[in-house]
């Protein structure tokens, strides 16, 4: 929002929410049936081709925000090296919004032919293209320069062009985040020379589509944040420079404010004054800029079907909230369908996020594997191979910490990571798994004053070592099960088993759940029942009177930055134990492995946890502090 909105600010159709896009339905539903219902001869195939190119145009900024984000979080030719928050995220959710103003005006004007020669445009017209490229070379970036001078006066930039400025460090839809009156004002401007070719019957859908295109291609490229033009072509044609910006020119309109103004072609700023002297510096610095080597990497995998689009790289505004299903992506399940089989079958790990902290320099690698995979036998050895080869490359990165997520750190996969320590007994980097954490959050989540507790699920590494802490403290630990019981008092070797008791009473009101707890289990618990998980994974929420506790977790100091994504089903700038972990390891300075069947001292770990500024998720009852 600018400093001091104006008037028409805010987009007409904002109380519509997501369902926006019932505006375009009858347009595009009269469209296709006129076009399916006509004679060949009849058929306006311009006006039926709208629809589908405003879904080309969602598809386009789609890629670009995926790339532009893969990139970034390389950090190869990045240009300004900070960090990104959930509310610019917030802020430019609704990129959609000038897509949906262009196509409702395209519809008024050319569907409705309110505009002259704007029906049956023919597939191309040469010189049509041609007068488009001129007129925007001419009046459209001339105007624009001034336009966008006019806008940084005091006056317009405090109740309109501020908004746009909010966003220092861009992504490619930063580029068309502006108030809804502003965006009136560029429709008509951009419109100038398709309305040029219409009237002298030069328009064509090639002129329409690749212009439109076009803007959207160096919107996107400008604000990407990534330096991606090569100096050659600009050694092959000097005179270049004033025809093309670069991502680095526009970026420093963002950071100098009064410099660099032009839409594309900086000629208008060396006209007029206003190049920003660092410009050719910033372009220099930016190309030979080299990725960045990691000190942590937090190592984890894909979990269902849809949760590619939850990713960082995936929909922005899906991936800066907790995952959930949304029904929309159905619409999208053929693609889904086949990104899953190009990943199951020809998938390598890749790069989603990049964070700060202390110094240390965090990123998160994405196994390519789904959590059906990881039950599948005949698939360890392929997702093996995967962890491993990601930990030799963080070894080869100079990374000190490389902290296992979610299924990568199995039992029956590889004895929590033991596995590949014993292959590579030289390793600097530290393979760690997280278990002393997730035992001390897990504690730290039972309420003051709990007597006794119901363990169930998958006994785990974890599992063991809450119900021996727990036991050790003085509290009952009750298990529903007689071989759960068995097996957990062999281990004990006669220490604390005094605590561990065997019932098929379900009447206790804290319950440490963990992967395998079924819906008839749930059931069966008294109302007002806590359940705290202590696997990777949530229970499944069956009961509305029952309160459930998140997995183990910790809510992340203000000055780790560049979070602007959630975890899996985590809240905002909340992490998993087992990722803070990793973290803390290295701050730390640890110098040894903490996976397979060894756990680093519990109360330690999570002392220096508190220490590093992660702080309890207390939810949805007071905690008590063991």
């Amino acid at each position: 929002m600018a400093s001091k909105p104006g008037i028409l600010t805010d987009w007409p159709w904002k109380p519509l929410g997501s369902f926006k896009f019932v505006i375009l339905a009858p347009w595009a539903l009269y469209s296709t049936y006129s076009f399916i219902s006509k004679d060949k001869s009849e058929r306006d195939l311009s006006n039926f081709l709208i629809f589908p190119f405003l879904l080309w145009r969602m598809l386009h900024n789609q890629i670009w925000i995926s790339l532009s984000r893969y990139w970034t979080a390389k950090g190869k030719n990045l240009i300004i090296d900070k960090g990104l928050e959930f509310e610019q995220v917030d802020r430019e959710s609704n990129w959609d919004d000038q897509i949906l103003l262009n196509g409702s005006l395209i519809y008024l004007g050319l569907a409705s032919k309110m505009i002259p020669h704007s029906s049956n445009l023919p597939w191309w017209r040469t010189d049509g293209v041609i007068m488009t490229i001129l007129l925007h070379a001419g009046p459209v970036e001339f105007i624009y320069y001034w336009l966008h001078r006019a806008l940084h006066h005091h006056y317009l930039y405090s109740r309109y062009h501020s908004h746009h400025h909010s966003s220092i460090v861009t992504e490619p839809i930063s580029s068309v985040i502006h108030p809804f009156a502003e965006h009136i004002a560029y429709f008509v401007l951009f419109t100038l020379p398709l309305l040029a070719t219409l009237f002298t019957r030069t328009a064509s859908i090639a002129s329409f589509a690749g212009y439109i295109t076009f803007i959207d291609f160096m919107n996107n490229l400008g604000h990407c944040n990534y330096e991606l033009i090569p100096k050659w072509l600009f050694s092959i044609f000097p005179p270049l420079k004033y025809l093309m910006y670069t991502p680095s020119f526009h970026s420093l309109h963002h950071t100098q404010f009064r410099t660099n103004y032009s839409l594309f072609m900086p000629l208008y700023d060396y006209i007029y004054g206003t190049m920003d002297k660092s410009t050719d510096e910033l372009y220099e610095i930016s190309l030979k800029k080299e990725a960045e080597s990691p000190d942590v990497v937090h190592l984890t995998h894909l979990t269902t079907p849809d949760s590619i689009y939850h990713l960082r790289l995936g929909f922005a505004s899906l991936a800066s909230r907790p995952y959930t299903s949304k029904w929309y992506l159905w619409l999208i399940s053929p693609f889904t369908l086949w990104s899953m089989m190009l990943t199951w079958l020809y998938g390598r790990t890749f790069i989603v996020e990049r964070c700060r902290f202390n110094k240390l320099r965090l990123q998160s690698w994405v196994i390519p594997k789904y959590s059906i995979q990881y039950v599948l036998k005949m698939q360890n050895e392929s997702i093996n191979n995967l962890i491993e080869e990601a930990i030799l490359e963080a070894e080869e990165r100079g990374a000190k910490v490389l902290s296992l997520g979610l299924l990568n750190q199995g039992e029956e996969l590889n004895r929590y990571g033991a596995l590949y320590v014993e292959r590579h007994p030289k390793l600097n980097v530290k393979v760690v798994d997280g278990s002393s954490l997730a035992v001390a959050v897990v504690l730290n989540c039972i309420p003051r004053g709990t007597t006794e507790v119901i363990l169930r699920g998958k006994l785990t590494k974890v599992a063991y070592a809450l119900a021996f802490a727990l036991c050790q403290r003085g509290i009952q630990v009750v298990t529903i099960r007689e071989d759960e019981y068995v097996r957990l008092n062999k281990s004990f070797n006669n220490n604390s088993e005094s605590n561990l008791v065997f019932s098929i009473s379900y009447s206790k009101k804290v319950w440490l759940v963990g992967d395998g707890l079924d819906e008839e289990e749930q059931l069966k618990a008294q109302k007002g029942t806590l359940f705290i998980p202590f696997s990777q994974f949530p229970p499944k929420n069956l009961r509305k009177d029952c309160s459930y506790h998140s997995p183990p977790a910790m809510v992340t100091p203000r000055s780790l930055e560049n979070l602007h994504s959630c975890e899996n089903w985590l809240p905002r700038r909340v992490m998993s134990a087992w990722r803070i972990a990793g973290i803390v390891h290295a701050l730390e300075g640890w110098n040894e492995h903490e996976c397979g069947y060894t756990m680093s001292n519990i109360e330690k770990v999570w002392q220096a946890s508190l220490r590093h500024g992660f702080q309890p998720l207390v939810f949805p009852t007071e905690s008590k502090y063991y």
